[in-house]
């Protein structure tokens, strides 16, 4: 089952979206690809897509 999200970087306030194959978000960090920030997917997701 794949999942996607919407995300938004807490830095510059870029979004971009994210795809996992698993439902558990509490561990995954992204880069921020405009930015290079690295963020936690948990505290960045701004909605399900």
């Amino acid at each position: 089952m794949s999942l996607f999200f919407l995300l938004r970087c807490p830095k510059c306030k870029n979004t971009m979206k994210y795809h996992t194959d698993t439902k558990i978000l509490t561990e995954k960090r992204k880069k921020c690809v405009y930015c290079g920030f690295s963020m936690s997917v948990r505290k960045a997701l701004e909605k399900k897509l």
